[in-house]
């Protein structure tokens, strides 16, 4: 099986491969893991297939988290593959170092990741471990090096992303705010700004999603 193979078979289950590396035992993947493959979100239509799944119609608790286990689970299945995920710890996977390893993934000037065809909408929600060393395709340039009015660094209204890392109270106490209540609705506005975002077709629908997520996070 190819990584093209596997390409396809995710994106019939409306999953992107987000990036895939050779990992080494510093890399903390599974013992064995000859390739290890990052899953997110096909776009377009990611939203549309999830929210007409069962998981999302059936009202109960983290139906993405729920959505993610039973489709990635069976494409570990279908490919001779581990399914590992970024939720259900502690412990946690480290998706941040595997995505970094992916070489389609960079800490972006406002500390979050930046994806090279996502931009700051990257999310990941799953990822295959394959005992095979597939054959990958070389890293990708990083798309900030040539942005250069790099908007996500003026981007945000709380001054909460900088690159001295995430103020997450500060972001949550903007959110309560009259002004901060148009970002719950169209999802944070440093994501939006960076120009790659623009073009990766992510819905305002699932930005309000995981904007409400975040938002009932908050401390009290």
């Amino acid at each position: 099986m190819t990584l093209d193979d596997i390409k396809t078979l995710c994106e019939a289950s409306h999953l992107a491969v987000l990036g895939a590396f050779h990992p080494t035992p510093e890399d903390l993947a599974p013992e064995g893991s000859g390739t290890l493959i990052l899953l997110g979100p096909h776009e377009p239509g990611f939203w549309d297939a999830f929210t007409a799944s069962s998981e999302w119609q059936d009202e109960a608790p983290d139906p993405m988290d729920r959505w993610s286990t039973r489709v990635i689970t069976s494409l570990g299945q279908k490919t001779n593959a581990t399914p590992l995920f970024p939720f259900g710890g502690p412990p946690y996977q480290p998706f941040f170092r595997w995505a970094l390893a992916s070489g389609q993934a960079w800490q972006s000037p406002v500390s979050l990741l930046v994806h090279a065809r996502a931009g700051l909408m990257v999310s990941y929600r799953g990822a295959l471990a394959l005992p095979e060393r597939l054959s990958l395709p070389p890293p990708s340039p990083k798309p900030c090096d040539t942005c250069a009015a790099q908007p996500c660094r003026t981007a945000c209204p709380a001054g909460a992303l900088t690159e001295a890392g995430y103020d997450v109270p500060e972001c949550h106490a903007f959110l309560d705010t009259d002004a901060g209540r148009e970002h719950l609705t169209n999802g944070c506005n440093v994501r939006r700004a960076c120009p790659v975002s623009q073009s990766y077709g992510r819905v305002r629908e699932q930005s309000a999603y995981h904007m409400s997520m975040f938002h009932k996070g908050a401390p009290a």
